[in-house]
């Protein structure tokens, strides 16, 4: 069973950016049909930020185009997101995911990103 663990999260001004990891053990990312980032912020519905394919394919909403990438380095095992231009409102706990196809999901344990001044 593969294990995901995010790192890299953190306070940050608005305008800044962070980089979040995901690091897989147990197994490899590449055998996933998808690997990717939702977030969940206090008293809010979770919501999707981004998704990376095993070709490669990216997709991301509309509330992330243009400031947030991911990518995977299957050698390294691991799944980015690079966040720009930050807003409060990005304020949330980021979890990794694994997409088993149409099994499900293993997700990570979380990391926290705080946008504040």
């Amino acid at each position: 069973q593969v294990q995901l663990v995010e790192s890299g999260g953190g306070l940050v001004q608005p305008g800044g950016s962070l980089r979040l990891s995901c690091a897989a053990s147990g197994g490899s990312i590449s055998v996933f049909s998808a690997m990717g980032w939702s977030r969940q912020a206090p008293g809010k519905q979770p919501e999707w930020v981004a998704d990376i394919g095993s070709g490669g394919e990216t997709n991301y909403p509309d509330s992330a185009k243009g400031r947030f990438t991911i990518s995977r380095d299957n050698a390294k095992n691991t799944v980015c997101l690079q966040m720009n231009s930050l807003k409060p409102e990005d304020t949330a706990v980021y979890y990794c995911y694994a997409q088993r196809g149409p099994l499900g999901r293993t997700w990570g344990q979380g990391t926290q990103v705080t946008v504040s001044s």
